[in-house]
């Protein structure tokens, strides 16, 4: 008499539930809670005198309430837009200006790490041009572009490019010599050598400047906006303060590091996504 065996897998009874995580996640996040409610009361009590400067928590939230909190979305003429629009703007640029640096920046990374006399050559010239600010770059790039939006891009990209350069040329070099001790014992053409042993070896190193870029992008183009003008969120924080409306600039400000954490956590989870697991 045959015996029908269930092939299903089981269940293990130890794995936590749903609920369960959702407990934990809750419980993970209550010191974050205590930790910006104890920074609300104190900036309030500190901007509560009379002689204080700067407005409370209080004060921002009811200087800033109507239009910019709850219509984000306002389009008006030219520069007053509503603050989801100033960010859209400040995104895209980003967003060109990082993907440029991306691909160059992986492009110059491998080519340095592969030839030494590449390396020779062109690192000590990445690290001088690494250190200058990304501001310095910006009268440069309008003399040359005419034109405040490439030239933005422009800052964004010479900023972001350098840690994707040194990060990725880092990883070509420090590929296990084991590796390529096999892809010459397997006589691998350069193109299989790229896809099956310098790619996947170097794909850590090449997110680590990616992550650091993006954090550098959205720091410069802030600072660029405030120069160059026109839509976006630098110049509204500019626009505000010259206008008197420090509530204004402070509420710019919480959302542009609120911004900045979810592109550090987009680009931390996109890792995870393609990186191999241990």
């Amino acid at each position: 008499m045959a015996t029908n065996i269930s092939t299903r897998p089981r269940s293990n009874p130890y794995a936590p539930s749903w609920g369960s995580k959702i407990i934990k996640a809750l419980t993970n996040f209550v010191p974050t809670l205590v930790a910006i409610a104890v920074f609300l009361l104190i900036w309030q009590l500190l901007c509560s005198g009379p002689n204080a400067t700067l407005p409370g928590p209080i004060q921002v939230l009811q200087d800033t309430w109507d239009p910019l909190i709850i219509d984000p979305f306002f389009q008006g003429d030219g520069t007053d837009q509503g603050l989801f629009w100033q960010l859209a703007a400040s995104l895209k640029r980003v967003a060109i200006g990082y993907f440029l640096a991306a691909i160059v920046g992986i492009a110059l990374g491998i080519l340095v790490g592969v030839s030494t006399m590449m390396f020779r050559a062109l690192d000590p010239i990445f690290q001088v041009l690494r250190t200058i600010p990304p501001l310095a770059w910006l009268p440069i790039s309008l003399a040359a572009m005419r034109d405040a939006q490439p030239a933005a891009i422009f800052v964004i990209f010479i900023t972001a490019i350098w840690p994707i350069i040194i990060n990725t040329g880092v990883g070509v070099q420090n590929i296990p010599q084991d590796y390529n001790n096999v892809a010459k014992v397997l006589q691998l053409s350069k193109p299989k050598y790229f896809i099956k042993v310098l790619l996947p070896a170097t794909v850590p190193y090449i997110f680590t400047g990616l992550k650091i870029a993006i954090g550098l992008s959205w720091l410069a183009i802030v600072a660029a906006e405030m120069l160059t003008g026109g839509v976006g969120i630098g110049f509204f924080i500019w626009d505000a303060y010259n206008s008197g409306a420090i509530s204004e600039v402070i509420l710019a400000i919480l959302y542009v590091g609120l911004v900045g954490l979810l592109l550090d956590k987009l680009v931390t989870f996109i890792g995870k996504l393609v990186l191999p697991e241990d």
